[in-house]
C-alpha cells in the first residue's frame, strides 16, 4: 500500500519520479498548475503534449519531464472535470484521474508521484469535496507506487487535504 502524504508548496520543485498535471484537453500548456508545469519543463512539452491531445475529462497520458529537475522523469497530464453543480458525473470523473494517473505511473515504473488539487481551480470543484475524493481515490487505488504525494499550492488546500487524510 502506497504512503499518502500532503505538503504545501510548488509541485514542479518536488522530488519524485512523476507529477501530475492538471492539463486541459489540449495538453499545451494553460494557466494555473498546469501552465506552472510547462514554463518548468520547457516547450518542449507542449509540443509532446498536443501530439497526445486531445485528451477527454477523466483520463491520463505521459510525457517526459523535460527540463524540470531530476529526479522527475515523467509528467502524467490527467484532464479533470468542470464542475457542472455535481449531478454530471464530476466525481466519478475526477476519481478516474487520480486512478488513470496512478496506472500510467505503474506502467512507466514510477516509485513517487506528485499531485496537484485537480479541478479546484478554473474548473471550479469545490475544494472540499475534490480533496475527499483525492485522498479516498489514491487510498484505495491498487497500484505499485510507494508514495503519493498531494501537493497543496495553499493553506487552505492544505487544510482541506490533510483532514481529509485524517
Amino acid at each position: 500500500m502506497a504512503r499518502v502524504e500532503v505538503v504545501q508548496g510548488d509541485i514542479t520543485r518536488e522530488d519524485v519520479d512523476a507529477i501530475v498535471n492538471a492539463a486541459n484537453s489540449s495538453l499545451r500548456g494553460g494557466g494555473g498548475v498546469d501552465g506552472a508545469i510547462h514554463r518548468a519543463a520547457g516547450p518542449r512539452l507542449a509540443e509532446a503534449g498536443g501530439a497526445l491531445a486531445p485528451c477527454p475529462p477523466g483520463s491520463a497520458v505521459a510525457t517526459p519531464a523535460f527540463d524540470l529537475d531530476p529526479p522527475v522523469k515523467h509528467v502524467i497530464h490527467t484532464v479533470g472535470p468542470v464542475w457542472r453543480g455535481g449531478s454530471a458525473g464530476e466525481a466519478s470523473l475526477l476519481a478516474s484521474c487520480y486512478r488513470r494517473s496512478l496506472e500510467i505511473a505503474d506502467t512507466l515504473g514510477a516509485r513517487s508521484v506528485a499531485f496537484p488539487a485537480i479541478s479546484t481551480g478554473v474548473y471550479g470543484y469545490p475544494p472540499d469535496q475534490a480533496a475527499r475524493i483525492a485522498v479516498d481515490t489514491v487510498r484505495s487505488a491498487d497500484t505499485r507506487v510507494e508514495l503519493i504525494r498531494l501537493v497543496a499550492y495553499d493553506r487552505s488546500a492544505y487544510d482541506l487535504l490533510t483532514a481529509a487524510l485524517a
